[in-house]
């Protein structure tokens, strides 16, 4: 045979990968088998990947090759994702640096267009990245969340719910993020502690209920001051309505009774401000109380509140306030706390409750569920949001792994409250209603004839039509082969900080749309960290790119540096030393498999059968195969890499070919160690295919016209080389 290369040339890693596109195998239409599907989570398409994406992906594509050559009709259909907050943020920061213009100086139309631009750009970026990474994706069938099937698919998915009652436009309190200057889910808020004050006070010297609050701004907004109903401190004023002074403000305050108040919080007594508090919200709701909004939506006091404290931010309103009731002699005393503070994930602005007439997700309503094929409902069902994504777990239906999310999981959707879809963003699915002069709404596919009427101005929120995503990638609305071939999905393999932002939200989606479960297993992996543990940020200035890693030492090694002892749910402290470590193995691969093929002279497996003693061998070998396969089929990869990495290296190479040495050097045994040899190396080559994909491949390809990524798994009953 040719001579072989004395070391790996990880160079050579994009022409390998071009020859797998070429060979048509990353289609499932160019596969036999029970088909098996991943839906890739979609980065979103606001530069460029990040170590954490390199993770994702590593563990996608293990999966994937796995299932390839365990004969299944593996489809992994890329995408990405719209991402309108962080795409609308990062493209007006550019704006203004290279123009000193926002994106209300543009216009809608102009700043749609410069944010189309640069996600097309973005997009291609991505794509590139992720193929580095070796992902064996059928980029055929690539989608994006803002492409036309999509959001047609959006506009159908929203006009269904609006229907069917599940969507309604409503007067709530929301997350306003002021710097942002648009709504924002709960799921989206971040809560940071810090240092605060918690005030005591009265309203004015005639109130006889004193009170508690971190926010003394925002009590102009007061209608009540709640206790609970057990607390005998106050029973006897429960239901009495009281005029006060505060500020210069006139107050109407009515004392009322509600379970839901802490007696041993502060005073027992708390003001109920329900324009500014989702809790004081849903107070006002059970017990009848107006709104009234103080602080608008730049974070400052609107002219209702008086001399005091008009048009100043929240922050100078709090100091002027406490002054006041200071010089009033109405304070009693401050206790220091501390307490979280809302903030918004993408902008990092501060967090201010407002009431919004705006979209919302009813997740408590019952309606009918057509069509179910969800044990324990039926075609024709009462059920509602909640119960679905609550029942497809509890039947297991859908397997979350590690298994200790499920609690986690549970306790937020009993915790639950209705969806704000609305997003007063100006790039993203722009929502389907339009109104006329007279307030008449209309919700179609597609916008009315006629000129009077005007679309809402809103978009929606982005985890909306990721929701969609395990479905509308595969046709739907349209009842297409691939839906009907590929869905349910089979793994849905995202970080376990979006269970929440998007898992949960594909389950609500899937079982209402399809009555289908979106994916069987959920596996979710952790945050990739640095060697100290914390997280990769641009404040640190701690990131690492994945492209520079994998020239450096190779997709291979960054990917076992990754995956090696790592299961499911557990966080990863990225190590460079690792992944040159790992590059070691790499080469360890290339070495071990040159000295056996080129020990291969004269040998013919249709002439030798193993002896008793390289039998062993193989036996144990066998043992090998049927254990990482039974860690592979249980998503076991920590264990599996491990496994295969220390018996290549430590028993293969550095015990088992040294041994052999002498064996081929002796015509009465080298027959049998050839056998063995091949029989081994070939068989590693399978198993560490999904793991380390370029090597094996280079490798393979020296002696085999068909690529590795389509060989058989092999079987722990084989004794021979097949």
């Amino acid at each position: 045979m040719e001579e072989i290369a004395k070391a790996y040339d990880q160079s050579k890693e994009s022409d390998i990968y071009k020859l797998w596109q070429i060979s048509g195998y990353f289609n499932p239409d160019n596969l036999t088998g029970e088909p098996f599907t991943i839906i890739m989570p979609p980065p979103n398409a606001t530069g460029t990947l990040h170590i954490g994406h390199a993770y994702e992906i590593s563990v996608q594509d293990t999966i994937i090759r796995y299932q390839r050559m365990r004969g299944r009709k593996t489809l992994w259909l890329p995408g990405t994702d719209h991402a309108a907050i962080a795409t609308n943020t990062k493209v007006e920061k550019i704006l203004i640096k290279d123009t000193g213009k926002n994106r209300h100086d543009l216009g809608r139309e102009q700043f749609v267009k410069k944010v189309e631009e640069f996600v097309e750009q973005s997009r291609g970026t991505i794509q590139s990245q992720i193929k580095v990474m070796g992902a064996s994706a059928d980029w055929s069938r690539e989608a994006f969340t803002m492409d036309e099937p999509r959001n047609l698919a959006v506009r159908t998915a929203f006009k269904k719910m609006y229907d069917d009652g599940l969507i309604y436009r409503g007067n709530r309190v929301i997350n306003w993020d002021p710097k942002g200057q648009t709504a924002v889910s709960d799921d989206e808020v971040v809560y940071k502690p810090e240092k605060g004050e918690l005030y005591y006070f009265k309203y004015s010297a005639d109130f006889p209920i004193e009170i508690a609050t971190t926010r003394p701004e925002t009590k102009f907004g007061d209608v009540a001051v709640a206790v609970n109903p057990k607390d005998d401190r106050y029973k006897q004023y429960i239901d009495k309505e009281y005029e006060v002074n505060f500020a210069d403000v006139k107050l109407k305050i009515k004392v009322i009774a509600d379970d839901e108040v802490n007696p041993e919080f502060g005073t027992g007594a708390v003001g109920v401000t329900p324009a500014h508090s989702m809790v004081d919200f849903e107070i006002a709701q059970r017990h009848n109380l107006p709104l009234i909004q103080v602080i608008d939506e730049y974070g400052k006091m609107m002219p209702n509140t008086g001399k005091l404290v008009a048009g100043k931010k929240t922050k100078d309103a709090r100091a002027a306030v406490t002054e006041w009731l200071s010089q009033q002699g109405l304070l009693r005393h401050i206790e220091f706390i501390d307490q979280n503070i809302s903030t918004a994930e993408r902008s990092g602005g501060v967090i201010e409750p407002l009431p919004k007439l705006q979209w919302f997700v009813n997740v408590n309503k019952k309606f009918k569920l057509a069509k179910s094929q969800i044990d324990g409902i039926k075609d024709g069902d009462e059920v509602s949001l909640k119960q679905l994504m609550k029942q497809v777990v509890e039947n297991k239906q859908i397997k979350i792994m590690p298994d200790r999310f499920e609690k986690v999981y549970y306790h937020w959707i009993d915790h639950l409250r209705d969806w704000n879809i609305s997003r007063q963003l100006w790039y993203g699915h722009r929502i389907p209603v339009w109104y006329d002069k007279s307030g008449q709404i209309y919700c179609d596919i597609n916008p009315p004839a006629g000129k009077e009427w005007t679309q809402d101005e809103d978009t929606l929120d982005t985890w909306f039509s990721s929701a969609l995503w395990t479905f509308t990638t595969l046709g739907w609305p349209d009842q297409t082969e691939d839906l009907k071939m590929f869905h349910p999905t089979d793994v849905m393999a995202p970080g376990y900080e979006i269970l929440f932002f998007w898992v949960a939200r594909m389950i609500l989606m899937s079982t209402y749309h399809l009555g289908q479960i979106p994916f069987k297993t959920v596996y979710l992996h952790g945050i990739v960290r640095d060697i100290t543990g914390k997280k990769f940020s641009k404040s640190l200035d701690n990131g690492i790119d994945p492209v520079e890693v994998v020239n450096q030492y190779g997709a291979d090694a960054l990917r076992m540096a990754l995956m090696v002892g790592v299961g499911a749910g557990n966080d990863v402290k990225y190590d460079q030393m690792k992944v040159k470590g790992y590059r070691n193995f790499a080469n360890k691969i290339w070495n071990a498999s040159r000295f056996v093929m080129q020990s291969m002279q004269g040998f013919d497996v249709k002439q030798f059968t193993p002896n008793p003693e390289d039998q062993k061998i193989l036996d144990e070998l066998n043992h090998l195969v049927a254990h990482v396969t039974k860690q592979m089929d249980e998503l076991d990869f920590a264990h599996a890499s491990e496994e295969l990495y220390h018996y290549f290296w430590h028993t293969f190479a550095d015990k088992i070919i040294e041994d052999s040495k002498k064996k081929l050097l002796d015509d009465a045994l080298k027959g049998s160690a050839q056998l063995m040899l091949i029989t081994i190396l070939e068989t590693c080559l399978k198993m560490l295919h999904p793991f380390v994909p370029f090597v094996t491949e280079a490798v393979w390809e020296l002696t085999h016209k068909e690529p590795l990524m389509i060989q058989k798994w092999p079987s722990p009953h084989e004794e021979t080389r097949k």
